[in-house]
């Protein structure tokens, strides 16, 4: 796998998490832990994009 692959495919499983964390917010709401882990998450997930756009931005 390339690098942007590796990227793109952290992407979306890091989606896919804060999209059940959403869900499970809306459903019953998140724990003190649970909410630190969402934000985490959402951090994670822009540096990532962040990263992302650059690599596609080098080859372009």
């Amino acid at each position: 796998m390339t690098y942007k692959e590796v990227l793109g495919r952290r992407s979306e499983l890091l989606k896919r998490n804060i999209y059940r964390m959403i869900l499970k917010d809306n459903r019953q709401g998140l724990s003190v832990n649970e909410s630190n882990v969402y934000q985490s998450m959402l951090k994670k997930l822009h540096h990532n994009e962040s990263a992302l756009q650059t690599a596609r931005n080098k080859d372009a």
